[in-house]
């Protein structure tokens, strides 16, 4: 008996379709005679999904009580023994009642499979493992409930369920998910359209993702190395010269003439230090191929072009951009060039498009680390010119005819010296220039055949050649070193030109310079410039104290100087420090000044951090100005009414009747009040101020908070609707009630008595929302986040109407307990409050009715 098979309908999101998708496949193999059964399928009391169940059979489930409720649960024994030939099984992350025979419905499913029996299922984009932290981070949502990625990727079978956000919100509008009285709830929440959009590229990426395994899986197991043009892999080779933004806008429309197309831009550095790629210029050139939804890959590899087809070959691309050569016509000479290299070694599989520029011909620097001026194949071929040439070229001139005559066997034999000097150095030349002369008092000079010269004039002339060959390949060596050095010198030019750059940047804001001057931006500079492994600013506060790093890139930074292969003071307490290999001497004045500007950035970002603190410190003095204003104005309006109240009471000249003396004291009461907010309010905020607010966080129940912060509204003015199987939250009890109360009188002032206002809640996975609805005149976008504003009034309030600290007090005590408090529009007209609080966790985790798991309203 083998192992069942397992098809998934993955969704993007709640609602889409896929349990009645899983449904439709059921009645499809059912009409075609196959055995199958429902084993356990959660309809939500959706009409259309609960309409396919019938002509299904379906195998009863078993009942598990939790709190007093009988609650259903799939029954893996009775599946077992019914044995059917495809199950249907819904909800795949599920978690399992205890009780149940598995903790988890994927561990039930597990089991139906090892039986033999195949299973269909369903499980949504936002429950897998993987993807919870991003969910959270979109939705405000953590999914409690989630299943194993390996699980759904071992799958026989995925298919996606998808459906646009506009569709799907009118499927919520219609009722067809949720009951009418969640779906406003649902779509100012978990359903906004932004949500969705991100649910669903989630959705479309995984199962790309997936689907590339499947492709790469097939051709590992049938060992095809071609490549696949299943999907357009534009690989773009860059030098870090300045052609590579017209090469990456180039890929960027080639691949905008076809859907997911993806380009990828790789610049290969040589394993031996420092190249001639301007650092600047790559940064400029990463940042533009992100910018077009690209990636950007740095490559070790001694030989271009293979690590190049290799690097293209690896992610299985279709097309390589390169753009015609910068070299001279005459550096043709040491190589085709990489273009014609890669476009000669690519194969059938694979498209070379050479793309024009503005620099093409006009040169190029030659590599800058002096220790690898010269590759190992043109220190080869200058060893083989040296030595071989000139015993090829004696022997060519022993067989044939004509005698040129030894002055121009001398001649031929120092051309070759020469370009000995030119491929490989001076080592080459030398040897040439010797074994030359050996070769021609051997073969040229008469007696032939012996190490003797007859004729003196001969001897001065052998002397004369071995000198001038000497002398001009040190000429020669010594031009392509001061070549060397003068491409060397243009590059750290550029690196310093760089560097003062940056100095001038730092005075422009963060926003405006993109963040180029950030410390972790310069070191990985400095990591990439030099090719490193890591790079760490390390500091100490004296000669005694440990070092510790004030940034690092890379892999396993160290932690002290003596530790790295290369280290830069930086002052007497500060040092670069730089792992993975030992840098030769010339490239330290480069690091050096890297080295200086590191320090400066992370100077300029203490100085920024000391610049806000300054920031909060003014903004504490407008406050305690504001205060002084409120202080002098809106707490002596009621001292001034309770003052005049007092005093009509004591006045001797006045008989006052019952009613007046009860109207009186009633001002004073209401006066003392109002005072009483208002200095509460004031107090409050100059603990948030200070930050001595410590909530004493326990789990309660809202409806134990709630009623109670409705004290300070007229009767009538607010309707509660707390549901009685809401979760408990975290909360300071006494901060919460501060909270509510505050909104809620806000709520009440401004919402115009139009309507009641209503106190509502509901819970969504981890988070139970408080909503405060009016139905006032509302406020604008742009206004929404400044009404939280200390000492602030929204539109024509009065003075007299308060200091305008409700909502910053309510903000402040809802963040301090972990909450959060945001404004958005009512439906219909209005405002809505809505505080985002903790649930508490439980001691057992309870069952989750299916209509909250599914997608939190």
């Amino acid at each position: 008996m083998g192992r069942g098979k397992l098809r998934i309908y993955l969704g993007a999101a709640p609602g889409v379709g896929k349990t009645y998708a899983m449904l439709a496949e059921a009645h499809r193999r059912v009409e075609r005679g196959t055995d199958c059964a429902v084993a356990f399928v959660e309809h939500h009391d959706r009409p259309r999904t609960e309409a396919m169940l019938d002509g299904l059979e379906r195998i009863p489930p078993m009942e598990l009580t939790l709190q007093g409720a009988a609650l259903a649960e799939m029954d893996v024994d009775a599946v077992l023994e019914r044995r059917p030939a495809v199950a249907l099984v819904d909800e795949l992350a599920h978690t399992n009642l205890p009780g149940a025979r598995n903790a988890k419905r994927w561990q039930d499913v597990e089991e139906l499979l090892a039986a033999g029996i195949e299973v269909i299922s369903t499980v949504n984009i936002q429950h897998l493992e993987s993807l919870g932290d991003v969910v959270e981070s979109i939705t405000g949502v953590r999914q409690r409930e989630t299943v194993p990625d390996e699980v759904v990727r071992r799958a026989d079978q995925i298919e996606l369920v998808d459906m646009s956000p506009q569709a799907l919100r009118r499927r919520m509008a219609h009722g067809n998910i949720y009951k009418p009285d969640k779906v406003d709830a649902a779509l100012s929440n978990y359903f906004r359209p932004g949500n969705l959009t991100a649910l669903r590229e989630l959705a479309l990426l995984w199962t790309a993702d997936r689907v590339d395994e499947y492709l790469q899986q097939y051709r590992g197991e049938h060992n095809i190395r071609t490549t696949w043009q299943a999907r357009e892999r534009i690989v773009v080779g860059l030098t870090g010269g300045p052609e590579g933004r017209t090469l990456i806008r180039r890929a960027a429309r080639m691949a905008a003439k076809g859907s997911g197309s993806e380009i990828l831009a790789v610049y290969i550095a040589r394993s031996d230090g420092l190249t001639s790629a301007s650092p600047k210029e790559l940064a400029v050139q990463r940042t533009l191929v992100e910018d077009l939804g690209g990636s950007f890959h740095h490559v070790i590899g001694d030989d271009v072009p293979s690590a190049l087809l290799e690097f293209a070959r690896g992610v299985n691309a279709s097309q390589i951009v390169l753009g015609s050569s910068r070299r001279k016509t005459w550096q043709y000479v040491f190589g085709p060039g990489v273009g014609a290299t890669v476009a000669r070694d690519c194969g059938p599989d694979l498209d070379v498009h050479i793309v024009t520029h503005e620099e093409v011909a006009r040169g190029r620097g030659l590599p800058v680390a002096r220790g690898a001026r010269l590759g190992r194949s043109r220190i080869t071929w200058g060893w083989l010119t040296g030595v071989a040439g000139p015993a090829l070229l004696a022997v060519l001139l022993t067989h044939i005819d004509a005698d040129p005559g030894l002055a121009n066997d001398m001649l031929l034999f120092l051309s070759l010296t020469v370009a000995s000097a030119l491929l490989g150095g001076l080592a080459p030349s030398l040897a040439s220039a010797a074994f030359g002369s050996l070769l021609l008092n051997w073969f040229f000079a008469p007696p032939l055949y012996r190490f003797t010269i007859a004729d003196p004039r001969n001897i001065v002339a052998i002397a004369v050649f071995f000198g001038v060959a000497v002398s001009v390949a040190s000429v020669v060596d010594l031009a392509a070193r001061r070549t060397h050095q003068a491409a060397r010198l243009r590059a750290e030019s550029e690196v310093l030109s760089f560097l003062a750059g940056s100095v001038l940047r730092l005075g422009v804001p963060p926003a405006e310079r993109g963040g180029e001057t950030a410390l972790d931006a310069l070191l990985e500079r400095v990591r990439e410039t030099f090719s490193m492994e890591s790079v760490a600013l390390l500091e100490r506060a004296s000669d005694v104290e440990p070092w510790t790093r004030a940034g690092s890139v890379g892999r396993r930074p160290v932690a002290r100087p003596e530790d790295a292969d290369v280290d830069m003071p930086v002052g007497d307490h500060m040092a670069l420090a730089l792992s993975g290999r030992v840098l030769p001497a010339e490239d330290r004045r480069v690091l050096g000044a890297f080295a200086a500007q590191a320090a400066v950035v992370l100077d300029r970002q203490r100085l920024v951090g000391e610049a806000e603190e300054a920031r909060k410190l003014a903004e504490g003095n407008k406050i305690r100005t504001s205060l002084l204003a409120a202080v002098s104005h809106d707490l002596r309006t009621p001292l001034a009414g309770i003052k005049a109240a007092v005093s009509s009471l004591r006045s001797d000249d006045v008989e006052w009747s019952e009613e007046d003396r009860a109207e009186l004291l009633e001002g004073i009461e209401a006066g003392a009040d109002r005072l009483d907010h208002l200095v509460g309010n004031l107090l409050d905020m100059s603990r948030l101020q200070t930050g001595t607010v410590t909530p004493l966080i326990r789990a309660i129940d809202l409806d134990e908070v709630v009623p109670m912060a409705l004290g300070g509204v007229p009767d009538g003015s607010a309707e509660l609707d707390i549901p009685e199987s809401l979760p408990m939250v975290e909360v300071d009890k006494g901060l919460l009630e501060r909270a509510v109360a505050n909104v809620v009188e806000n709520a009440v002032k401004y919402g115009l008595g139009a309507a009641p206002v209503l106190v509502s809640a509901s819970a969504m996975a981890d988070r139970v929302e408080l909503r405060v609805v009016d139905r006032g005149s509302g406020v604008p976008d742009e206004a929404k986040d400044r009404i939280f504003a200390p000492f602030q009034r929204y539109g024509d309030a009065p003075r007299g109407a308060g200091v305008g600290l409700g909502l910053a007090v309510a903000r402040g005590f809802v963040e301090a307990m972990g909450g959060t408090i945001t404004a958005e529009d009512t439906p219909g007209g209005g405002l809505t409050m809505v505080l985002t609080l903790k649930a508490a966790v439980p001691a057992a985790a309870p069952h989750v009715p299916p209509l909250e798991k599914a997608g939190p309203p």
